[in-house]
């Protein structure tokens, strides 16, 4: 999955030491000859030429990540959406629901500290970590440097996988082993899943040895999950989002959203104007569970009339920081919900 705040398109081209642009010079070039521009830039953004000769050696290109990379679908039609229902029912099943549980109880202590710090409840840190590899049990087995040098060559999104290639590299000069660095076909890695560029900017040594480890500290998994809700605007105190209850007739259609969304607009048009709490309850919508007055909510009901609705709050948008999708980000508040009955 592509998230963290990166929007997948080609953005400027890359520049080496004052040469032309990487994306103008590289299109012939043979992966050994573009490897060595890469390694240029690892060395003037100061990685060691012990880590730059370690991470690449004997790096080949990768058939299959350039097959799943060119398999992702293109730009999709504006014509319906699949029903929420079936997916929630797959995603928010009774593993998930019983793992996120028993660690939530294990790991108590930890994520009230975590809370206390950086105001995102357990249940939500929780719930990504069991969406994104079932508690840590599905992480990747692609050799993470062979696979992002792989898709910067490839060119279809090439400066943003360069970078990302570079950052891997600052990654492992901090003493990871490349064995270690290993992760999913398009870079994301660890517990959370995050890409080079957000765990050099957002990972947190959460167990105090001086390291932050995604792939085997649950304590660092846990900091950084929040450090990045932290980040991405999460709200002390407040829910993603509760049930509400719709009067007979209700016609969500009325108030659907005018705005255009810069980022992800099939994801946000779905959703209602922004409304108070006390305006929708002035139009009848009653939310299930307690609600300030002013807060600011934005009604849902993806699956029609008739189905269930939800008042969402603005840390519903920070879920979406992590993953812009209504499937996915509908489906971790619930897990959340879930974890913390």
């Amino acid at each position: 999955m592509f998230k963290k705040r990166l929007i997948l398109s080609l953005i400027a081209p890359i520049v080496v030491a004052g040469s032309a642009p990487l994306a103008a010079q590289t299109p012939e070039l043979s992966f050994d000859a573009y490897l060595q521009l890469l390694m240029a830039r690892a060395r003037a953004e100061g990685v060691s030429e012990g880590t730059i000769q370690r991470m690449t050696a004997g790096l080949t290109p990768n058939d299959r990540v350039i097959q799943l990379d060119r398999a992702q679908p293109g730009t999709p039609t504006r014509t319906g959406y699949p029903l929420l229902a079936p997916y929630i029912s797959s995603h928010v099943d009774s593993a998930r629901i019983g793992g996120g549980r028993n660690l939530y109880i294990e790991n108590r202590p930890s994520l009230r500290r975590i809370e206390a710090e950086y105001g995102v409840p357990g249940e939500i840190v929780l719930a990504i970590f069991g969406h994104e590899t079932a508690y840590g049990q599905v992480k990747g087995g692609f050799d993470l440097s062979r696979a992002l040098a792989t898709l910067a060559w490839e060119g279809r999104r090439r400066e943003l996988f360069a970078s990302e290639f570079v950052d891997l590299l600052k990654i492992a000069d901090k003493g990871f082993d490349r064995s270690d660095l290993v992760g999913s076909w398009a870079g994301a890695f660890g517990n959370p899943q995050f890409l080079p560029s957000v765990y050099l900017r957002l990972a947190k040594d959460g167990d105090g040895d001086g390291k932050a480890d995604l792939f085997h500290s649950r304590a660092d998994t846990y900091a950084s999950i929040a450090n990045y809700f932290h980040d991405a605007g999460w709200r002390r105190g407040q829910p993603w989002g509760v049930r509400a209850s719709l009067p007979a007739g209700f016609d969500t259609d009325q108030y659907k959203t005018k705005l255009d969304a810069p980022v992800c607009p099939r994801v946000h048009d779905r959703h209602s104007q922004w409304k108070t709490v006390r305006e929708w309850r002035n139009l009848g919508v009653q939310p299930q569970r307690p609600l300030a007055d002013e807060t600011m909510t934005s009604l849902f009901q993806p699956d029609g009339p008739g189905t269930p609705a939800w008042l969402l709050t603005t840390n519903y948008r920070v879920i979406l920081e992590y993953n812009c999708s209504n499937y996915y980000a509908m489906s971790v508040g619930l897990l959340a919900d879930e974890i913390a009955r």
